[in-house]
């Protein structure tokens, strides 16, 4: 999408257009995705013989520079495993406050592994080295507890889709290794920070023991993520994916769309950044206070609601009545993801919406 988006004030009314920005896991297959789907070897994957799940996997576990990987159902199962690998019962992970595996993955890392949890307070989400290593206890001895892995997110969920710097995950490793503690990085959208920066997936790779990636976010599979590896800690991930429940059997018909998705979605990216990009310009042109256009960097717009008198929640619920979808991350703030779906006509009726609605200040909506 250009930066010369013509708004049509018609569009904000017209009932047959919904821009569904709730996020970017709502796409659906595309023809050819489901052709590749349908036309998939398959085999039991329990027993490791599904052909279309090790090609996926050896497939990804290059991508990223690491030596094995295994198909998961969901991100959140695929973080979990990883943090289980890194941590046992009454061990630590750390990581900044915002980050998903703290704050959307339901206290998984303490309901099923016993794992406790420290974060700091990170702007945007944006790793500071110094702080994360201030907050961590390598060694914690009788009295304190050890931390065994710290979590990085890129890009970051809720900080807006930031990219971490590659400087500062390369730091991080560096002196986690010397002291023991392993590193995960939840790379959910780690193929918008490649696509964003230019940085080889390989080069993020190195930078942590463990590496997440979603295929069901932004490249538009229907489900899945790849967590890679050690040779050693997939096969230890293996069993712990069947003890949680997420043993598949004849799931390369899934496995098929998320390396169909690598192959054919994954530099088009660049268009739900470029679209994301012109939107904050807008209404970051009109509001300053609401967005900031330079910190918006890849699909992910977050807006401060609150800077012109909306509460998150209510901002999001005037805008779907109006055929904008988005989601409240707190009550201040509201969040809106470009995905493939989002064509250029969507993206026009929701800046005129989002305009509007952000026009009307000083009406007491905040909370």
């Amino acid at each position: 999408m250009s930066a010369e988006v013509t708004v049509h004030p018609q569009a904000a009314t017209g009932p047959a257009l919904v821009a569904d920005l709730r996020s970017d896991t709502l796409t659906r297959p595309s023809a050819g995705m489901r052709e590749a789907m349908v036309d998939a070897p398959v085999g039991d994957d329990v027993y490791g013989e599904d052909p279309t799940v090790a090609l996926l996997e050896q497939r990804v576990a290059s991508l990223l520079g690491h030596e094995a990987a295994l198909f998961m159902p969901t991100g959140s199962m695929a973080n979990q495993v990883a943090l289980r690998l890194h941590a046992g019962p009454g061990q630590e992970v750390i990581s900044d406050h915002l980050a998903h595996v703290l704050r959307a993955e339901l206290g998984a890392a303490a309901a099923y592994s016993g794992i406790t949890t420290r974060s700091w307070v990170a702007h945007r989400g944006l790793l500071d080295v110094d702080t994360a290593l201030a907050v961590m206890v390598a060694d914690g001895g009788p009295y304190q507890v050890g931390t065994a892995c710290v979590v990085v997110e890129n890009t970051h969920n809720f900080g807006g889709g930031t990219v971490q710097p590659l400087a500062a995950m390369r730091r991080l490793r560096e002196q986690t290794r010397q002291v023991g503690v392993g590193v995960h990085l939840d790379g959910a959208r780690l193929w918008n920070a490649h696509v964003a920066t230019g940085v080889p997936l390989a080069d993020y790779g190195a930078c942590a023991d463990t590496v997440s990636v979603c295929l069901s976010k932004g490249l538009g599979a229907p489900v899945g993520s790849v967590l890679v590896a050690s040779q050693e800690r997939v096969e230890q991930a293996r069993v712990l994916r069947k003890r949680m429940g997420g043993g598949m059997r004849q799931v390369g018909i899934l496995a098929a769309a998320g390396a169909w998705a690598i192959e054919h979605q994954l530099d088009r990216l660049a268009d739900d950044h470029a679209r994301t990009s012109t939107v904050a310009g807008i209404l970051g042109g009109a509001y300053p206070e609401v967005v900031d256009p330079a910190a918006v960097e890849t699909n992910i717009l977050v807006l401060d609601t609150a800077a012109v008198g909306w509460s998150g929640p209510d901002l999001v619920a005037a805008a779907a009545g109006r055929g904008v979808l988005g989601y409240p991350t707190d009550t201040r703030h509201a969040r809106f993801v470009w995905h493939l779906d989002a064509d250029d006509a969507m993206t026009e009726h929701a800046v005129a919406v989002l305009l509007d609605l952000l026009g009307q200040r000083g009406t007491g909506r905040s909370t």
